[in-house]
């Protein structure tokens, strides 16, 4: 699927408000691939968690909300933007005031119904430095990973893992509390049973549709990865209908009461499960891999991804790439420029050095960022108007 056969949701203008370092921006871009340069501490990624931020969930980096606001500034913050779309033009909005505990959310001015009624219109995917250590890290971060992916897929799953993890920290402290009602707990580890199939299934039906599509052939030269999730909970799913898989769990959380109380949290659930990735080629786990090759392995499953978010949803998420030339050759940059090129995404791009970009010259617009503010890079040409919006 390319550009010309698919439509593209698209940032037209982005508003921030005592965000990071930015007292006031106002930035109206024009290209489907966007490459943002400045030198370290120039505010690239702070561009990459705003937009972030317009979608449900912590962003980027999963910063706190006291974090994002300016120094000197008001303590809170706003972020706001404009996006064209196959259905029409819409507005997304989110701010916190000083000292909040959660943000608001706009949607064409008002506040939505849910914040699944904005994934609906918009989702977005990113790759940043942090996530280098995605391989090595312990299974949590594979899930958050996980999860957004297939957060772009269903909005709805956001919704089923917070109120799986309600009623697990519900069932936790009555359980350190050590006298509980059994009804009650009963009655939060039939929650768990039925949220927990939930999540459960949608994480095992994207890896399965993940995987087929990475070994269907992963883009030239980036390593063709296997993916898998292990996960007892949605292995009951191979067994028998998710009802049964529900009263199975409900079933071992009603057994290990006792158990549970004794470590703190419960032995079963989705919870527990782990994203588990293999380079193909070697049959080798990701984790046994080179720095190079876990960048490659990351790029192509996002690659991937934003091909069946094109597919099923008629346009693929913004993509949001965070130094994404960090740990690559020059072989696996230009064709990730070139994978861009052909997805119909709206890409952003960041990098300290601007001449990792020179592939995407005469393709592309080109930004600079630097003391809170973001103007047009004077030493590139325009975008041919072929590859704008």
């Amino acid at each position: 699927m390319t550009a010309a056969t698919t439509a593209t949701v698209a940032l037209a203008r982005l508003v921030l408000t005592d965000f990071r370092g930015y007292a006031r921006l106002d930035w109206h871009p024009r290209g489907r691939i966007l490459c943002i340069t400045g030198g370290n501490g120039a505010g690239k990624t702070n561009l990459l968690e705003a937009i972030s931020l317009l979608v449900p969930g912590r962003g980027l980096r999963g910063a706190r909300l006291a974090e994002i606001a300016r120094r000197g500034g008001s303590g809170g913050f706003a972020a706001a933007g404009r996006f064209a779309s196959p259905d029409g033009a819409f507005a997304v909005g989110t701010e916190a005031e000083a000292g909040a505990a959660r943000r608001r959310f706009q949607l064409d001015g008002a506040p939505p119904r849910s914040q699944a009624a904005i994934a609906e219109r918009l989702a977005a995917v990113w790759i940043t430095p942090a996530m280098d250590s995605l391989f090595r890290d312990g299974a949590a971060a594979r899930r958050r990973f996980l999860d957004r992916l297939v957060f772009a897929f269903d909005p709805g799953h956001a919704r089923e893992i917070g109120a799986y993890e309600a009623a697990l920290a519900g069932r936790n402290r009555l359980l350190a509390a050590g006298d509980a009602d059994a009804a009650w707990l009963a009655a939060l580890e039939d929650a768990m049973a039925r949220h927990g199939v939930a999540v459960a299934a949608a994480r095992r039906a994207l890896a399965i549709r993940l995987d087929a599509a990475l070994a269907g052939g992963a883009v030239d030269p980036f390593p063709a990865a296997r993916l898998s999730v292990q996960c007892p909970t949605g292995a009951l799913l191979d067994q028998g209908p998710a009802l049964a898989a529900e009263a199975t769990l409900g079933a071992q959380l009603a057994r290990g009461r006792r158990a549970d109380a004794a470590h703190g949290t419960a032995g079963a659930g989705p919870h527990r499960a782990d994203l588990v990735i293999t380079h193909a080629g070697k049959a080798m786990p990701a984790a046994l891999c080179s720095t190079g090759e876990q960048k490659a392995l990351l790029v192509a499953i996002v690659l991937a991804h934003a091909g069946l978010i094109a597919e099923a949803r008629g346009a693929a998420p913004l993509l949001l790439l965070d130094e994404p030339a960090t740990h690559l050759d020059a072989a696996h940059r230009a064709a990730l420029f070139e994978a861009l090129c052909a997805l119909p995404a709206q890409s952003f791009l960041t990098g300290t050095d601007s001449a990792l970009f020179q592939p995407l010259l005469g393709r592309a617009e080109f930004w600079h960022a630097g003391a809170g503010q973001l103007v047009p890079a004077p030493s590139f040409p325009a975008p041919d108007p072929g590859g704008l919006l």
